[in-house]
């Protein structure tokens, strides 16, 4: 059981003192300070009382180390993520941390993707990734960048590298947003989602590219998803133009033709008169 090191380094972590806790939760600093060195043992009502003050559930206090959680990872729960409150499973991400103990950016390029199908939860594997950091990005969330190749995403050029955010609970899925999402069968794809989880427990994926039509996947066939924030290129997308000028390209098409038209008309006649 974490209890007693648990309420110390949430504690820590507000920046609360003892006095601060024992106020908010009517007891004695001196009780306090029991439960946090373990010489003290809370009875149910005192965990409701810690449960609440946390926002946290008593299962949680009680069973998870929260010291050995990464920073992405207690910034879940602080964000009301809590896997015995919601009933949902806990899903264990492999990951990385520089000297400062702050999440890396690990860079999963296309010719690594094959390896990531097996390796997505060996921390060997991920921990031979390149990283990288962003300093816009929060360092209180998980992100890992993905190179993309394929024209099913366009209009995001070929070999782009896109970042996600990785997403703990499926449930949170908007509908019409972008997503990665990583398959056993599929690998890795970058997908516009319809979320169906609620009613048949399935995903629809839409390319960006019309071209493509659209397909379902049960959720059990997902190993990962990470919300889209950015991507990287080198190359423009290819630019979309205003309506109006779309209608000037077809009225300059429409008079070359008719140029053409013409000229293949007088040749033809020219021909005729020489015979």
């Amino acid at each position: 059981m974490y209890f007693t090191s648990n309420i110390k380094f949430l504690r820590k972590r507000r920046g609360r003192t003892q006095d601060d806790v024992a106020v908010a939760l009517n007891l004695k600093r001196s009780t306090l300070s029991g439960y946090e060195n373990g010489v003290a043992q809370p009875g149910i009502d005192i965990l409701v009382s810690f449960s609440g003050y946390f926002n946290m559930s008593i299962d949680t206090l009680l069973k998870i180390d929260m010291t050995r959680l990464s920073e992405s990872q207690l910034g879940e729960l602080e964000r009301g993520y809590d896997a015995y409150v919601k009933g949902s499973n806990l899903r264990v991400l492999t990951t990385t941390v520089n000297s400062e103990n702050r999440e890396n950016i690990e860079l999963v390029a296309e010719k690594a993707k094959a390896g990531y199908t097996t390796g997505y939860a060996d921390p060997e594997y991920i921990g031979e990734l390149p990283v990288f950091s962003l300093p816009f990005l929060s360092d209180k969330r998980k992100y890992r960048t993905f190179q993309l190749k394929g024209d099913s995403m366009l209009p995001i050029p070929d070999g782009s590298w896109v970042t996600g955010e990785f997403l703990q609970d499926w449930r949170n899925i908007i509908t019409g947003k972008a997503y990665i999402v990583f398959t056993l069968n599929d690998g890795i794809v970058f997908k516009i989602l319809e979320n169906n989880i609620s009613k048949d427990g399935k995903l629809i994926l839409f390319s960006l590219n019309p071209l493509y039509e659209p397909y379902e996947v049960h959720i059990n066939e997902v190993k990962e998803i990470w919300k889209f924030v950015n991507y990287i290129s080198n190359e423009l997308p290819e630019p979309v133009l205003p309506e109006k000028q779309i209608f000037q390209s077809i009225a300059l098409m429409k008079t070359d033709l008719e140029r053409i038209k013409a000229k293949l008309g007088t040749d033809i006649s020219d021909v005729k008169e020489i015979n």
